[in-house]
């Protein structure tokens, strides 16, 4: 079956409904978003969005902030880019420091590392693009410590993703956090899940 691309109003669960299921549904929850998490580096993460991460996080922000209908309509809006629409994969980048001084004197020195994602295939480099909703540098150059990332990915490049004798690596050239993750079998079996045949 395709991967669903867009969440829509008529697959809003009822929150009564949703929260009868809600602990078990996270609990599922955990098994896809495992191979979907890629560490890169001492202290950040890519983790690839899709239809179903998505459609949880729609249902958590209204299950806990309860602003009904026209909420919805705001979620759909914020999250529905972040499902890959068939020739890409999409990631949430997370800088990931609970030390909330050396956090901010990290940012401080990562200004426009949404400019600098990749995903490696073989010997070629897919640069990311960043959502342009809002700039994820400050003007004083302070990095957000979340970022949205796209990889628009050719055919070819999504036939060489699917070969398992070509390596594969997403990572992150900015001079102040310089680093790369090759992705594991799993991974890459549940990321090429994203492209349409």
């Amino acid at each position: 079956m395709a991967q669903k691309t867009e969440v829509t109003r008529a697959d809003i669960l009822p929150m009564e409904e949703y929260g009868k299921m809600r602990k078990q549904h996270r609990a599922e929850l955990v098994s896809v978003k495992r191979d979907r998490r890629v560490p890169c580096g001492p202290y950040a993460t890519f983790y690839f969005e899709n239809y179903e991460t998505m459609w949880s996080q729609i249902h958590e922000m209204l299950y806990i902030e309860r602003g009904g209908e026209e909420q919805i309509e705001d979620e759909l809006s914020a999250y529905n880019p972040l499902i890959p629409k068939g020739r890409e994969l999409v990631a949430t980048f997370m800088i990931e420091i609970e030390d909330k001084p050396r956090r901010q004197r990290e940012l401080a020195k990562l200004g426009g590392i949404e400019e600098t994602f990749f995903v490696k295939v073989g010997d070629e480099k897919i640069m990311g693009e960043s959502e342009k909703d809002v700039d994820r540098t400050t003007a004083d150059g302070k990095a957000s410590s979340v970022q949205f990332v796209h990889f628009p990915f050719t055919d070819a490049q999504m036939q060489a993703f699917r070969d398992p004798s070509v390596e594969v690596a997403v990572g992150v050239g900015h001079p102040e956090y310089n680093h790369m993750a090759i992705l594991s079998r799993q991974q890459r079996e549940a990321l090429a899940a994203d492209f349409a045949d």
